[in-house]
């Protein structure tokens, strides 16, 4: 624990570290209510995780969902939460998110740029009472990143695996249009203005500035950022956090001309992205089989955590699972990089695929949520440990009309995936068997058995096809159940998965405001946590998509309002 008897290099009200979803809107909304601030992100680029995701917040009640036709409660939230949380569902931070969740949409869209539209149809990942099909995922209308000047390069870019022709995103939308501009007019139309614009864009900028998705959350978010005037540093991450007796009043940073010490007058807030890729927090808390990939930023090196624990905060461990988790593919491209390929929605439910582990045998239902997909792939290992990867296995017919992974829709030559081990290849089922070391017979057996279900639609061992979620993201052309269909005539294919972390759920043990707690429970007067340096308020579940991202900003805002000392009376007006 640093004293503060030092010369303060830089002196301001608001110290946030890390320029995610979560720490800009701390930053944003603390000089949007007087606070001079500054925010330091140890990176060059802004929007950590929530850049290269699909940008959604789940926030249950709001406006946005009845303006689209799909009105949501909050109490039917607490219906569904209390469902999935049990005794939990009545953590005070629970009920705070629920009431504010609204409010704080609402605020942004008031007084920044910050634009969020309602999908009429975006599901709840669990099918319990009070689930939502639509109206409670938001996601963030598109962006011109022309808008941002100069700054447009410090928006990081999606995956690259996400995008095409050198740079252009591509959205769920898109996708039909792409694949088929010339099976009527509205996909031409589409397809073509996408293209123009995208060859337009590639004369000035290295990358499409068509931003949709988690790029243009974040670009929205920058873009009020330097409208409110926050100070902005980049390449500035924490180092240590500066008390003052018991009551946290700065921290050092190193830069790229080295140490710099801020003094923060109201607080610091900690939004460094979570456990991230630190080595000593992935063994200290995720399971074995889940320590090998990551989908965070490399930047994202546990420091907001580590630093806390330095002062005697403590990291919140009693949760369901540390991490929210993605099964992930991985091949190692021509130059070199290494693609780690997140299974979010695009393959997993469509039918005429299964997932099995080493044993041969089916242990999910493939088109549940990315996150109960591994977490089935983690209980099947807790049992044997060679059961992890597990893998997708598909016809050639699949991989033409769905893709698989890397593999686009439509792909007529696979040389390079088979090359690069990426696609394993069999004539036969047993063939395939043999190439990923699966019990042939067994696996034979578990493809005759989904073929089975696949005839009659139901599937008898894990119920694939009868939620919400599944049948969204399944193929509405096939039936009578659109995630399912007979695994026909060969080749057949196999690609691995591992389990790789989206977000961490373990994070520092917070108050309802944000403050951070000591061992003893008491507040840590002056410091905040938010986005995933804060444990998650689901205990790591996960309700549906955007509840990270929606919290994050949620308790980002009422980091700010705290510290500007604006939150009591926003509560007495309540």
């Amino acid at each position: 624990m640093l004293q503060a008897d030092r010369a303060w290099d830089v002196e301001t009200d608001l110290l946030v570290v890390g320029a995610g979803a979560a720490g800009m809107t701390a930053a944003l909304v603390g000089a949007l209510e007087g606070l001079n601030v500054v925010l330091c992100e140890k990176s060059g680029m802004v929007g950590g995780t929530t850049a290269t995701s699909a940008g959604t917040v789940w926030i249950p009640g709001n406006r946005q969902g009845q303006l689209a036709g799909t009105p949501d409660t909050v109490e039917a939230a607490r219906i569904y939460l209390a469902a999935m949380l049990g005794e939990h569902a009545t953590d005070q931070r629970v009920e705070m998110f629920l009431k504010a969740g609204p409010i704080v949409l609402d605020y942004l869209e008031q007084k920044t740029s910050v634009r969020f539209v309602a999908s009429p149809i975006h599901p709840d990942y669990k099918n319990l009472p009070g689930a939502a099909i639509g109206g409670r995922a938001l996601g963030a209308v598109p962006f011109d990143g022309r808008k941002l000047g100069d700054d447009f390069t410090r928006v990081r870019p999606p995956r690259r695996e996400f995008m095409v022709l050198g740079g252009m995103m591509v959205g769920k939308a898109d996708i039909p249009a792409l694949l088929a501009p010339f099976r009527n007019w509205t996909n031409f139309r589409h397809a073509a203005g996408l293209l123009t614009r995208h060859a337009l864009d590639r004369i000035r900028h290295k990358r499409g500035t068509r931003l949709i998705m988690g790029n243009a959350l974040v670009a929205r978010l920058l873009d009020s950022v330097r409208r409110a005037g926050v100070g902005l540093r980049f390449e500035t991450g924490l180092r240590e956090i500066i008390c003052e007796g018991d009551v946290v009043v700065g921290a050092v940073l190193t830069s790229p001309t080295g140490e710099v010490t801020i003094r923060a007058r109201k607080g610091v807030v900690l939004a460094t992205g979570g456990i991230g890729w630190s080595r000593e927090l992935r063994e200290r808390l995720f399971p074995d089989a889940a320590r090998r990939f990551s989908l965070a930023p490399s930047s994202n090196t546990g420091d907001g955590i580590l630093a806390a624990e330095r002062v005697s905060a403590v990291v919140e461990r009693d949760l369901d699972s540390p991490a929210l988790w993605m099964p992930s593919s991985v091949m190692t491209q021509a130059d070199g990089h290494l693609s780690v390929f997140p299974h979010i929605m695009l393959d997993r439910a469509k039918p005429g695929l299964l997932a099995v582990n080493t044993s041969g045998r089916r242990f999910v239902n493939e088109a549940d949520s990315y996150h109960d997909f591994v977490a089935a792939m983690l209980r099947s290992n807790a049992s044997a440990a060679s059961a992890t990867p597990a893998f997708l296995i598909c016809d050639r017919a699949f991989v033409r009309d769905f893709g698989i992974g890397l593999v686009h829709p439509g792909t007529r030559n696979l040389t390079e995936f088979l090359q690069a081990n990426y696609l394993i290849e069999g004539e036969t089922i047993a063939e395939l068997a043999r190439k990923i070391d699966v019990d042939g017979d067994q696996l034979v057996e578990t493809v005759e058995r989904y073929n089975r279900h696949a005839e009659t639609g139901i599937d008898d061992d894990f119920g694939r096809g009868s939620s919400e979620l599944n049948r969204f993201n399944g193929d509405p052309l096939t039936g009578p159940n659109p995630c399912l269909r007979r695994i026909g005539p060969g080749p057949y294919y196999a690609v691995a998965v591992w389990p790789s972390d989206l977000a961490s759920s373990a994070g520092l043990r917070t108050d309802s405001c944000a403050r951070v707690l000591s061992s003893d429970g008491t507040v840590l007067s002056g410091l905040y946590a938010i986005g995933t340096d804060s444990s998650s308020i689901f205990r790591g579940t996960y309700p549906g998509p955007g509840t990270m991202i929606g919290p994050a900003m949620v308790f980002g805002w009422y980091a700010a309002m705290e510290a500007a000392g604006a939150l009591p009376r926003f509560l007495a007006s309540e």
